[in-house]
């Protein structure tokens, strides 16, 4: 099987939910063993199942490993960040037609009351930027 180019949009919306629950543990650890992985699935297979989704990951192109001794260490292939933009890129696409101010309020309405000064403040400055950025576009003729 050839395996996909990982960074592409949405090759990660190909996986199962339970192929998806295993990258999500391998890129929370950064790099982990099946035992690792098994210990942390909702309502875990068989440890011979974990092993066998592993290598599917790694036979399509998801996951690589390291020998360690007796053991095999999984790594994701894709970097994380790319990997969280696509997410994001895919959320805001199914789940809020397409518009990035309705996910921020979403976000931002979820964790009203949660978010310290420094968020907040953050929030504002990535704000002033993308008005900036937007200025700059406009003015420059592009669109």
């Amino acid at each position: 099987m050839e395996p996909r180019p990982v960074n592409s949009p949405a090759v990660y919306s190909a996986l199962g939910r339970r192929e998806r629950q295993l990258m999500e543990i391998v890129y929370r650890r950064g790099r982990a063993t099946a035992a690792e992985i098994l210990e942390e699935l909702p309502d875990p297979p068989s440890y011979s199942a974990v092993r066998g989704m592993l290598r599917l990951l790694e036979e399509k192109g998801y996951l690589r490993h390291e020998q360690d001794g007796p053991r095999y260490i999984y790594v994701a292939t894709a970097d994380l960040k790319n990997v969280s933009k696509s997410a994001v890129r895919d959320l805001v696409r199914t789940f809020f037609d397409d518009s990035a101010s309705a996910a921020v309020a979403a976000m931002i309405g979820q964790y009203e009351g949660h978010l310290s000064d420094a968020d907040l403040d953050r929030l504002e400055s990535l704000i002033e930027r993308a008005r900036t950025a937007d200025r700059k576009t406009t003015k420059g003729g592009r669109s």
